[in-house]
């Protein structure tokens, strides 16, 4: 159980899902272990938020638990999201710890955005990846199937082809420098919110699958996680492997609560 999640799940504002997929992750797989190293590297922190004034265990958050992950990923992402429509339903926020990147895509059919943000160092906007049409690597490219529109903050690799397609209308892509002075422009639109842990720099970082040296600070992802959780109908943290001393799902387990915190504080 993720700590402080302790809420029973009919009484539930705020909804933890782990889905440990990791059948298209690159050069370091090990996104299977992720959901569990975020839920342990949590176990220290504090429960109370000074910046907010609220406790996390007072925050209604309950947690599902894994999704066991099989081999097609189709499949797998259509069954987590009909369990992720169910949490919209009931009137609850979906919070999906991944698991590769591509299970943003069953929390962005769940929510149907009409903005995708996403920190990461990777464009994802690959038609396919290595023959794959459904891999980590297209996750962008498949989330503007639903979204009308998408934010990348931090990206700072991508193909030719991929650069190409962020320079149309409907891609809005921050480079690392810039992310500090972004403020976000949603009107009444909803929006999605993910967090690739490569977009931190991976000195902060490192337990990831395909690091990006160059990269944010934890304090400039905490900042932007800040600034969209009050427009946020969904959140993801993912590409969390088992490959450091726990840099990486620290991160991630500090960035789900300021995500919980500020988007309480704002309900």
């Amino acid at each position: 159980m993720f700590p402080g999640a302790n809420t029973d799940r009919d009484a539930a504002e705020y909804v933890v899902v782990g889905a440990p997929l990791d059948v298209s992750t690159t050069f370091q797989p090990g996104t299977r272990f992720g959901p569990d190293r975020i839920r342990t590297f949590a176990e220290p922190f504090d429960d109370f938020d000074r910046r907010s004034g609220q406790s996390f265990t007072d925050l209604d958050v309950h947690d599902h638990g894994d999704v066991h992950a099989w081999d097609d990923a189709e499949e797998y992402l259509e069954y987590v999201s009909g369990l992720l429509s169910d949490v919209r339903r009931e009137g609850a926020v979906p919070l999906v710890l991944g698991g590769e990147h591509t299970v943003s895509l069953a929390g962005v059919t769940a929510v149907e955005p009409d903005v995708f943000v996403t920190l990461d160092a990777h464009l994802d906007l690959r038609t396919e990846y290595a023959g794959n049409e459904l891999s980590h690597a297209t996750v962008t490219h498949h989330a503007l199937e639903t979204a009308d529109r998408a934010v990348i903050l931090g990206a700072r690799a991508g193909s030719e082809a991929e650069w190409q397609r962020a320079a149309e209308p409907d891609v809005t892509v921050v480079a690392p420098e810039a992310v500090g002075d972004w403020e976000p422009a949603f009107d009444d639109e909803a929006v999605y919110l993910s967090v690739d842990i490569d977009g931190a720099d991976p000195g902060f970082a490192p337990g990831t699958g395909t690091m990006e040296p160059f990269g944010l600070t934890p304090r400039e992802m905490r900042d932007v996680v800040r600034r969209v959780a009050p427009y946020a109908t969904g959140f993801d943290v993912v590409e969390v492997n088992d490959r450091d001393d726990g840099q990486a799902p620290s991160l991630a387990a500090k960035l789900l609560r300021t995500f919980v915190y500020e988007h309480a504080d704002r309900r």
